[in-house]
């Protein structure tokens, strides 16, 4: 539905380069990297504020680069909402419509559909300043959905809300979007924000350079790195970068020495580990990026099964982090590599597991990803907030 094709704009120190995307029609599309990827500026090319340095945004297949926003069929929710400090959430909720001029009683009667629909009917008559954020977002909502948008662009829209009303607002986002059946392109650096909602994801990061605004400035150049789903974003990510941004931890180098159809041999720091490819997955012989998330790393006792189990090393518990449901333990194994566990509490209590013990740590084929080998340049020199 929506296309982006080779897009690239320069503001002033800042270089969206060669972005190309497709967000499907009624698909809950999240823009997700960490704060100056250039998400943002992204969003506002396609809402028409920033007209690209090269490149073509297509809308139904309908080239919309040159076109201005209100002929774009497109609504945009800025990330301070952007409410009317002086007019009322009715007529907030109301402006599209009158400006479209739209007769008065359709007017009064989409706002109350809509204000009916999202809980909003006490707040009509009071004025953004005393509206929570919460209640900001809702009203915001409203005004965008009014005129009825193919694609509803949402930036940072749970940024100013905490934690538990964050997770409400999720559930009433993906509800609004399944039952209005638009297609909503939402920008954000959360990570349980973006799994509650996403059905696709894009990654976004940036390098740092020269190039800016006089001699010798510093030029941040953003770029998309991967889209996918949720699983396929976080479980089998397509470089490094990627990895490290949504905290895979376990990264590492090794070598390809020899695979079948649907199998590898890797080489990691002299032990051998075997890598279930996915079907049609061939990956060239020589030094690669070994990925394997700490949630599906696997502890158990030592014993005569477990040593003989394929990709099996054993270890000594190094830390343990209590991260609330999830114990997080880092086992220094006898290969020199730190490999990090996610285990619930039950599974904790059930092995006893304690700082110092000795431990058998599984990879699961299945569970064991293999990329290409990227620059080395590592996320947290790119800005990546944990």
């Amino acid at each position: 539905m929506l296309r982006i094709e080779r897009l690239s704009i320069r503001l002033d120190e800042f270089d969206l380069r060669d972005i190309s995307l497709e967000v499907r029609a009624g698909e809950y599309f999240v823009l997700l990297g960490p704060t100056g990827t250039g998400k943002t500026v992204l969003v506002e090319c396609i809402a028409g504020l920033h007209r690209p340095k090269s490149g073509r945004i297509v809308l139904d297949g309908r080239d919309i680069t040159d076109l201005p926003p209100e002929e774009r069929g497109i609504a945009y929710v800025p990330q301070d909402y952007a409410l009317f400090p002086n007019l009322t959430a009715f007529e907030n909720i109301a402006f599209g419509l009158r400006v479209r001029k739209f007769p008065d009683a359709a007017v009064r009667r989409k706002v109350q559909e809509l204000a009916e629909w999202l809980g909003i009917t006490y707040l009509l008559h009071r004025l953004p300043l005393t509206l929570s954020g919460g209640e900001k977002q809702r009203v915001a909502l409203a005004r965008a959905l009014a005129v009825e948008p193919k694609v509803l662009l949402l930036d940072e829209p749970l940024a100013a809300v905490d934690e538990q009303t964050r997770e409400r607002l999720c559930r009433e986002l993906k509800a609004i979007q399944r039952q209005t059946g638009a297609t909503f392109v939402h920008v954000s650096h959360n990570f349980e924000e973006t799994l509650a909602v996403a059905d696709r994801i894009g990654v976004m990061h940036f390098t740092e350079g020269t190039g800016g605004k006089g001699h010798g400035a510093s030029l941040r150049v953003g770029r998309l790195l991967q889209v996918g789903t949720p699983e396929e974003i976080f479980y089998r990510p397509a470089n490094e970068l990627v990895a490290e941004f949504v905290r895979a931890e376990n990264i590492w180098r090794g070598e390809v020495r020899g695979q079948t159809s649907d199998w590898a041999q890797v080489w990691l720091n002299g032990a051998v580990l075997w890598v279930q490819l996915p079907e049609g997955n061939q990956v060239p012989k020589g030094e690669v990026t070994i990925i394997v998330r700490p949630e599906r790393v696997q502890l158990l006792p030592v014993t005569a099964a477990t040593s003989g189990a394929m990709n099996s090393l054993q270890g000594e518990i190094a830390a343990m982090v209590d991260k609330g449901a999830l114990w997080r333990v880092e086992v220094n194994t006898e290969i020199g590599i730190p490999i990090v566990a996610l285990l619930s509490k039950q599974e904790t209590d059930q092995l006893g597991l304690t700082l110092g013990q000795t431990v058998a740590v599984i990879l699961p084929p299945p569970f064991v990803h293999l990329c290409p080998v990227s620059d080395g340049t590592s996320a947290e020199r790119l800005g990546v907030e944990r």
